[in-house]
């Protein structure tokens, strides 16, 4: 499975960093793995324009969203395992920047996900997704991590 994770904003602290990157190896034995960040623009229009043009068509989009569904992290795996199962390879996460997400890239989700009901900057927001990442793939194999 190839997993993209389109990110407004570069990570600068030392800390998030060697975060993401230990989750970037542990999931390398699970999946082909890239995050793209791309520079934070005027609007929140201009960076959905961009991040629209950087998901590959035959991507399954998953957006980001603070209206978006809350699931636990064992539905979250399910999604994840049912999506490979009925062919799906390539999943897209988009994390929009500081002011959200646009209402077209909201439109051109084929799923909307909520980490929680409170926010979460959007570097922070960007580990949460990849521990829960790696935690799906653990459940999907049975494998000792979540309980």
């Amino acid at each position: 499975m190839k997993i993209n994770i389109l990110t407004i904003g570069k990570l600068k602290e030392k800390y998030l960093i060697d975060a993401l990157n230990e989750y970037r190896k542990r999931l390398k034995n699970f999946c082909t793995l890239e995050i793209i960040e791309l520079l934070e623009q005027r609007t929140i229009d201009l960076e959905g324009e961009m991040l629209l043009k950087r998901i590959s068509p035959e991507s399954f989009k998953i957006i980001l969203d603070i209206h978006g569904k809350e699931i636990s992290s064992e539905e979250f795996a399910k999604k994840i395992s049912d999506l490979a199962l009925n062919g799906q390879s390539n999943l897209t996460f988009v994390i929009g920047g500081a002011f959200g997400i646009s209402e077209e890239l909201r439109q051109a989700a084929d799923f909307k996900l909520s980490l929680s009901k409170m926010t979460f900057t959007h570097q922070m927001t960007r580990l949460i997704l990849i521990e829960q990442i790696y935690r799906s793939f653990k459940i999907i194999h049975n494998e000792p991590y979540h309980w």
